[in-house]
C-alpha cells in the first residue's frame, strides 16, 4: 500500500502484516453509526489521546499492548480497529500486529487515523476538541 513518493517518483511502500485488514474512514463511520460492536484502539501516547480521539476509543500504546490488551479487550474474537495520527504513523501497525500475535482474530487497521477522520469533519472526543 503506497504511502509516499520517494525521489524520482518511485512509490515507497509501507509493509503491513498480511493478517491485518484495512478499513477506511467511511466504512468505520458507518460501523459506528449502525451500532456495530467494536473496540476502537488509539495507539498514540496518553497526551495525544486525552487531547482528541475517535468516539469511544480506548488508549493502548505499542509499549503497553502486552499488559493492557488482555484486561481492556478480554474477548479475542472482538472486532478491533486500531488507528493513530495518520498514514505516516507506525504505532497503529505495531499495536495491531501485536494484537494479532497475542491471538486476537478480528483486527483491522485504520491507516488514515485521526487526520483522515478530522479531514472528513467527523466528531472527536477529548480535552482539545472544539
Amino acid at each position: 500500500m503506497p504511502h509516499a513518493r520517494g525521489a524520482g517518483g518511485q512509490a515507497d511502500f509501507m509493509l503491513v502484516d498480511a493478517t491485518l485488514v484495512e478499513i477506511d474512514c467511511a466504512s468505520l463511520w458507518e460501523k459506528l453509526q449502525s451500532g456495530d460492536r467494536l473496540v476502537l484502539v488509539d495507539a498514540l501516547g496518553a497526551i495525544a489521546y486525552s487531547g482528541a480521539h475517535l468516539p469511544g476509543a480506548i488508549n493502548i500504546t505499542p509499549q503497553a499492548v502486552d499488559n493492557l490488551a488482555p484486561r481492556r479487550i478480554p474477548d479475542r474474537n472482538a472486532e478491533i480497529v486500531v488507528y493513530c495520527a495518520g498514514p505516516d504513523c507506525s504505532s497503529s501497525v505495531e499495536v495491531a500486529s501485536r494484537l494479532v500475535e497475542l491471538g486476537y482474530r478480528n483486527v483491522r487497521h485504520f491507516a488514515g487515523g485521526k487526520r483522515d477522520w478530522r479531514d472528513a469533519g467527523l466528531p472527536l472526543e477529548g480535552g482539545r476538541v472544539s
